[in-house]
């Protein structure tokens, strides 16, 4: 099995789908020593991907543009 390219155009949902593919193989306990590090490197790789997308994200909702253009911090207010 060839090892893929994983870069940043790739979305958050392939990478979780590629990722819990390698898990479900993982999990299975079939797969040769060899290819077991292989997949377990690629899932760590997808593993970065995603967490540094949702971070992306995170960072992205901590500002929010008001009406007049300027950004201010996102809180969420609670109600008593």
């Amino acid at each position: 099995m060839k090892e893929k390219e994983h870069n940043n155009e790739q979305s958050f949902e392939e990478a979780m789908l590629e990722l819990e593919e390698i898990v479900g193989k993982l999990e299975e306990g079939d797969v040769p020593l060899e290819e077991s590090i292989r997949l377990f490197q690629e899932g760590m790789k997808l593993s970065k991907l995603c967490h540094d997308k949702l971070q992306h994200v995170e960072k992205q909702m901590d500002e929010l543009l008001k009406e007049n253009g300027e950004r201010e911090p996102f809180t969420i207010q609670e109600e008593d």
